[in-house]
């Protein structure tokens, strides 16, 4: 995990480049714009047709054929990290961006276009650098870029090199470089310490199932819990996945990729919290000793369990995992899973929903996913639906026998293990991004990091 490289220049390196303009333009300004150019120039850019469409790129050149400037399209109508196409679509040079709006979106826009996954393949990097805007804080852009990279790059291994022993070990990496202490509880004594759901879970598997414990920071600050869904793969157990389900699922680690990488920038800032990420990491694998649909199982919070079936497995293993961290009473506990199918219907990939019955956290983080560009929608943690877990021989059944509000549902199951009076978030993310966007590739994503972690430095700033 070398510091991710920037595709901007120091303050010194600007002073020093000659870079091209990129003249941010929409459809009402490119008739302004097109009068600073020549009468050969702006023949140049109606001949191609430019309209100034969101991302559109046209390089402009001079009377002797180099590069005099380039227009970009870029509205307010638009999501500033569309700037991400400039990453790519730029030969090699220094640019400068001539934009109005959120420079320090549309800065870290490029940055997330850059990324390549490069572990088993050679991707040619973009040779386009740039002059960073007036008033873009680099050591946040820097921050925000890595644990994104970091993020994508844990999702986008496939399970034969991202199983639970080398999410444990990418774990103790990511600690060593902030000196944050990890504490393993491994195969059997998950038994022996009360982890039972996770043990059960992932017992199956040839990699033996494991709680990540990672603590940072001072124990007299604030307590911030991040707990991940660490399922390295998912077969959906003896009710297994059809192939078409299946070819993904090493992305159903996705949660606790997501809050490694908040851990990431919350340590390299320094914030003032007392941090605690736990991660299950199992992988739910099929074998004579899986757990079966119709078995019980005891958790750690003490309440039984009826499996309704062993492909939503996700859930059990963050039982425990939440009962775990509610004990020692956080200020905040987050949870991030790639839990359900049915938030994906309800919102699609690119709109994770998040439960609440915090008011406070709700319009917190919906602020701060509106003003950093980071999608997340609210949904409610709806009790009469808790009627749908009911169980005839346990406490609970961890499905329900019908499709409707299978999100809901899923947040009200994983309610039951954290106490009312704990600030508590739960977002359901999906953790890929299956049509490429301009800052982000085909493949593994974070997604609602940058509105956490805003709202984890405003509410516990330092006084």
């Amino acid at each position: 995990m070398a510091p991710y490289k920037l595709p901007f220049l120091t303050a010194a390196k600007s002073r020093a480049k000659k870079a091209v303009s990129v003249i941010g333009v929409d459809a009402r300004s490119l008739a302004q714009a097109k009068e600073g150019f020549s009468a050969a120039q702006r023949k140049w850019i109606n001949s191609n047709g430019y309209t100034a469409k969101p991302g559109e790129v046209l390089i402009v050149p001079d009377e002797k054929g180099d590069i005099a400037s380039v227009l970009f399209g870029f509205g307010s109508d638009v999501t500033p990290l569309n700037t991400g196409t400039l990453a790519n679509r730029l030969p090699k040079g220094c640019y400068r961006l001539e934009l109005e709006g959120d420079l320090q979106t549309a800065a870290l826009g490029i940055a997330l276009g850059a990324y390549r996954f490069t572990r088993y393949r050679e991707h040619k990097p973009s040779e386009a650098v740039f002059i960073p805007p007036d008033g873009v804080d680099l050591e946040q852009l820097s921050r925000e870029a890595e644990a994104i990279s970091f993020v994508r790059d844990l999702i986008n291994t496939p399970t034969n090199d991202m199983g639970p022993s080398e999410l444990e070990a990418a774990t103790r990496k990511l600690a060593g470089r902030s000196k944050a202490v990890v504490r393993v509880t491994r195969g059997d004594d998950l038994l022996k310490k009360n982890f039972p759901m996770i043990h059960a879970v992932g017992r199956a598997s040839g990699s033996a199932p494991r709680l990540l414990d990672m603590q940072w920071g001072r124990a007299k600050d604030p307590k911030v819990t991040l707990v991940g869904k660490g399922v390295c793969f998912d077969t959906g157990g003896l009710n297994i996945k059809p192939g078409s389900s299946m070819a993904l699922m090493k992305k159903d680690m996705g949660g606790a990729a997501n809050v490694l990488g908040l851990a990431m920038m919350i340590m390299a800032a320094k914030l003032p919290v007392r941090l605690r990420v736990l991660v299950p990491a199992v992988e739910n694998s099929i074998s004579g000793n899986a757990f079966r649909p119709g078995d019980i199982l005891q958790s750690r919070k003490g309440i039984t369990v009826e499996i309704g079936n062993t492909d939503a497995e996700g859930r059990l293993v963050l039982g425990d995992a939440l009962a775990l961290g509610d004990e020692e009473k956080p200020q905040l506990m987050v949870d991030m899973a790639t839990l359900t199918g049915a938030a994906r219907v309800a919102l699609g990939p690119d709109l994770p929903p998040f439960f609440t019955d915090d008011e406070s956290l709700a319009s917190g983080l919906s602020a701060a996913s509106s003003a950093l560009h980071d999608p997340l929608w609210r949904m409610p943690l709806w009790k009469p639906y808790n009627t749908m877990l009911s169980s005839k021989v346990a406490d609970t059944n961890h499905i329900t026998s019908g499709g409707f509000a299978g999100s809901v549902t899923a947040a009200l199951f994983l309610q039951k293990f954290v106490e009312p009076a704990t600030p508590w978030i739960h977002l359901d993310v999906f953790g890929w991004m299956p049509t490429a966007k301009p800052w982000c590739p085909v493949g593994g994503e974070a997604q609602g990091i940058r509105a956490l972690y805003q709202l984890i430095s405003e509410r516990f700033a330092r006084a």
